[in-house]
């Protein structure tokens, strides 16, 4: 037996915390745990809306309330600021994309018996939760569910296939990969689901990497206006409002700027937001974004131009950025440390970083602000409801 505690927070794996400590899986602020160590309902508790909840792994926080949920966010990011010691000058309110808002998620499928299964796997397990409905979808993906485990069942074989789910601007985007397409029955069955279903495209990775099988108009994706070819598996932010927020931020903190470059621009999300009155230069790694980002710029009206170098190995140093009125950072999960060192050490007096990791953005805001720059303003973005994933936009000066 144990005196009874209040949960006070929520930790990053979405736990809640005693004021001593203590992690209380399933707990939210405001829960009281009796000295049996049973959960007592608190005011910032809600009612999850999915039967799934609690065994699918796709959401964790569906039982925390709206305030909980904007506080989990805003203090995940606001607390990697102030672990390295960084004042924010402005704090902009959280932005929480709504339920069914995804346009897109990789689900997992399998025939088991005489059926299949389609969903997130567990928490924790490689065991496939079976969806039979499912709130953070948008609607146009949770409505393809069921077509797409009739397609599992008849494409026939064993292990599990991962199915990408994407909205573009045709329609549908299915990729279904760790799949042996190995009879005319399969391919057959997958173009019949494809014409019935008036899928957008449909392509197979069967261990070679994707092949489209089926495309009737070139598939795109429209950033800020303008249509841009969608490559297979191309990085797409999860929802749209979110974008819009973030594109939003970007545009007004670098109205008055001239030149800007656009590092780890991908098809051009941002570039494509920022291209009235000035020239937007969208530096990208990978090709075949970097030729949809080409593609989009050629017939965007404005200046959008596309440059394929990898900054990992060969960021833009000091007098190359010199060219340029300010920038704008993207990077993946890991961060942008050789970048952001050569930033330190240009002459660029703003910047625009956007990160999907609180924890790499705060040590390479660290480097900036060692070099000179100020954290001017911070927008905390939770456009994964309900999950732990937490994202952000910010403006550095100097």
């Amino acid at each position: 037996m144990t005196d009874p505690e209040t949960i006070v927070r929520l930790a990053a794996k979405g736990d809640g915390v005693t004021q001593s400590g203590r992690h209380v899986k399933g707990a939210v602020p405001g829960d009281v745990i009796n000295s049996e160590g049973a959960i007592e309902a608190g005011p910032h508790r809600a009612e999850p809306p999915c039967q799934h909840f609690g065994a699918c792994g796709g959401c964790q926080l569906q039982h925390a309330d709206e305030e909980t949920l904007r506080a989990f966010v805003t203090d995940r990011v606001v607390n990697a600021a102030k672990g390295q010691g960084i004042e924010v000058a402005q704090l902009l309110d959280t932005h929480l994309s709504p339920p069914s808002s995804r346009r897109r998620a990789t689900l997992h499928a399998a025939r088991l018996g005489k059926g299949a299964v389609l969903g997130f796997r567990e928490a924790g397990s490689h065991r496939i939760v079976d969806l039979a409905q499912c709130d953070i979808l948008a609607p146009a993906l949770a409505q393809s569910l069921p077509s797409i485990k009739a397609l599992v069942l008849a494409l026939g074989g064993k292990g599990c296939i991962d199915v990408g789910l994407s909205l573009c601007d045709q329609g549908l985007d299915l990729s279904l990969a760790t799949i042996a397409m190995d009879s005319l029955a399969a391919t057959e069955a997958l173009l019949e689901f494809a014409r019935a279903n008036q899928v957008a495209r449909v392509s197979v990775d069967q261990g070679f990497g994707p092949e489209t099988l089926w495309e009737p108009d070139p598939v795109s994706i429209t950033l800020s206006g303008v249509p841009v070819p969608f490559p297979v598996g191309a990085f797409l932010q999860a929802t749209r409002d979110a974008e819009d927020r973030m594109v939003a931020d970007a545009r007004m903190w670098l109205d008055g700027s001239g030149a800007v470059i656009d590092l780890f621009a991908g098809l051009g999300t941002f570039a494509m937001g920022l291209r009235a009155g000035r020239k937007v230069l969208a530096v990208e790694a990978d090709r075949a974004a970097h030729m949809a980002c080409k593609a989009g710029g050629a017939r965007a009206p404005g200046q959008v131009y596309a440059l394929h170098r990898d900054l990992f190995r060969s960021p833009l140093q000091p007098s190359e950025l010199a060219r340029f009125d300010a920038a704008l950072l993207d990077p993946p999960r890991a961060g942008a440390k050789a970048q952001i060192a050569e930033i330190a050490a240009s002459d660029l007096p703003r910047l625009v970083y956007v990160s999907c990791n609180p924890s790499s953005w705060s040590r390479d805001a660290a480097t900036l602000v060692e070099a000179g720059f100020k954290l001017e303003a911070l927008r905390p973005v939770g456009q994964f409801r309900w999950s732990t994933h937490v994202e952000l936009v910010s403006l550095f000066t100097r």
